[in-house]
């Protein structure tokens, strides 16, 4: 995204760039054609503040402004909704922020002192507070190209997926020519498995002979490895190495829904070669603000640093939101859980472990960046452990250093020790940030209070469950399903483009 610093004086309107800052050296910038009203872009980074009058009726407010927060905000924006978006903090991101510099890491998890002179410069740093990457040919990345997002954010493949097994690291093999190389099966199955994979890529819903009298909305996936004589080594990478699932819960459930979860990361493979695998420079703290942007590019007012007072409700639905003494009204409220707390349940913990290193991940042939998926029965789990790891080269450290993030759910007393075999592939670690986050799920679902609430990020690796909680929230909130087609912007825009000239 680019970084300009100008700032527009006076009321009224202003014609030009429009910067808005959301970091320190972090800024939004909206180039305007026309006169654009200075209301709608609120100054409140470290060096700028101004206040806007709350005593309007929105259509939607939003709070927080995570990633699914942004995202519905500009779909709501796109569609002609007027949205009001505030967050109690004073940068982007909520839980899915990317933290600069680092001194600021240090002090958010509490570590004493500053960062050694060996870590360079702190603004060198974006630290993600959740290790996700994006599916090249998934839901996350539609949702960007259909609303131009990408022309704010730059991308890089990731170079490598990698499985564990027995105390080692291989390469997941996803084409033929891979699974008839790859070390992680016996010859004999190398050919079952590659049978298997053709069998998954030949499959079309629309053409029952691509299904060889297979039913895959009734046999369950046991029944299908079963068909193809795969083992347990084989089931354990298929299951949670290529379709992604993080328990076995999948394997006596209608395998249509593996099949489909195969071919996304085979279709996204096949975008770019390397891995399935997008990040974006400058870390993922970046994806909500590319939305915040489009946001207001539609007329979306955004507020940060904004303190949340009450969430005011009159014969239980509500109709507005407290701030400073002041209530912007409202028809629907859309919020993390963090906001209303007694509309969520605990559903569980995840324990995620930030590690900077000096050095690539052994045995992955020092790639700059890679993700590494431990299937929980190698490592005696009901949950698979996921390992994250960028680099300098993606903008997020400074020069020669790495960022591998371990996470996965909690099950026992002492989550730190549960991610162990993940560290062990790690070290040497030069410092470690341990966070254990809770999950919740909304109790109430809106229909009567009009307040949809997102779900806590989950421990996956990549945006599908954020996506579907994305289409979830918008059907609740609309009462229509949910269409990509809905979040195309308009031919007339007349904001945004001419910001990246």
């Amino acid at each position: 995204m680019r970084k300009n610093i100008r700032q527009p004086t006076g009321k009224g309107t202003f014609t030009g760039i429009i910067t808005c800052a959301v970091q320190p050296n972090n800024f939004l910038n909206y180039q305007t054609a026309v006169p654009f009203p200075l209301t709608k872009i609120i100054y409140l980074g470290i060096k700028y503040r101004r206040t806007l009058s709350m005593d309007e009726e929105y259509d939607v407010i939003v709070l927080g402004t995570g990633l699914t927060e942004c995202i519905l905000s500009g779909i709501m924006s796109v569609k002609g909704k007027k949205v009001l978006h505030m967050d109690r903090n004073s940068y982007y991101g909520a839980e899915s922020a990317s933290i600069t510099p680092l001194e600021d890491l240090y002090k958010r998890f509490s570590l004493p002192g500053k960062p050694p002179e060996s870590m360079g410069r702190g603004r060198d740093w974006s630290v993600d507070l959740i290790p996700k990457f994006l599916m090249a040919n998934g839901q996350l990345v539609r949702m960007l190209l259909i609303t131009q997002v990408t022309r704010y954010l730059d991308f890089k493949v990731i170079e490598g997926s990698y499985v564990y097994k027995k105390g080692a690291i291989y390469k997941v093999p996803v084409t033929e020519t891979e699974a008839l190389a790859s070390s992680l099966m016996g010859i004999f199955e190398k050919r079952r498995f590659r049978n298997f994979l053709i069998f998954v890529a030949n499959y079309d819903v629309n053409d029952p002979k691509t299904m060889e009298g297979f039913d895959p909305n009734k046999a369950t996936m046991r029944d299908l490895y079963k068909k193809f004589s795969l083992g347990q080594d084989v089931m354990d990478f298929t299951g949670h190495a290529l379709a992604l699932y993080r328990t076995d819960d999948y394997l006596d459930q209608p395998c249509i829904d593996t099949i489909n979860r195969i071919k996304l990361y085979s279709e996204s493979l096949a975008r770019y070669g390397k891995s399935p695998y997008l990040y974006p420079l400058y870390g993922l703290g970046e994806l909500p603000q590319g939305f915040a942007r489009l946001s207001a590019i539609y007329g979306g007012t955004y507020m940060l640093n904004k303190p949340i007072e009450e969430i005011v409700m009159e014969n239980g639905k509500v109709v507005g939101v407290k701030s400073e003494g002041e209530i912007a009204r409202c028809k629907q409220l859309i919020c993390d859980p963090s906001y209303i707390m007694d509309r969520v349940s605990k559903v569980g913990q995840v324990v995620r472990i930030i590690c900077v290193m000096s050095h690539p991940i052994k045995n992955t042939g020092d790639v700059n960046s890679c993700q590494i998926i431990i299937p929980q029965i190698q490592v005696n789990r009901k949950h698979d452990i996921y390992v994250c790891m960028i680099s300098s080269a993606h903008n997020v450290a400074a020069q020669g250093k790495y960022i591998a993030i371990a996470s996965s759910v909690v099950e026992t007393n002492d989550p730190e020790k549960e991610l162990k075999p993940a560290l062990d592939l790690l070290e040497p670690i030069e410092q470690k940030f341990v966070s254990i986050s809770d999950q919740y799920a909304p109790t109430d679902m809106g229909k009567d209070s009009q307040i949809f609430i997102s779900r806590t990020y989950d421990a996956t690796t990549h945006f599908e469950t954020t996506c579907d909680d994305i289409k979830d929230i918008y059907k609740r909130v609309m009462g229509t399903e949910f269409d990509f087609a809905e979040m195309e912007r308009t031919k007339n825009d007349i904001f945004g483009d001419a910001g990246d000239q």
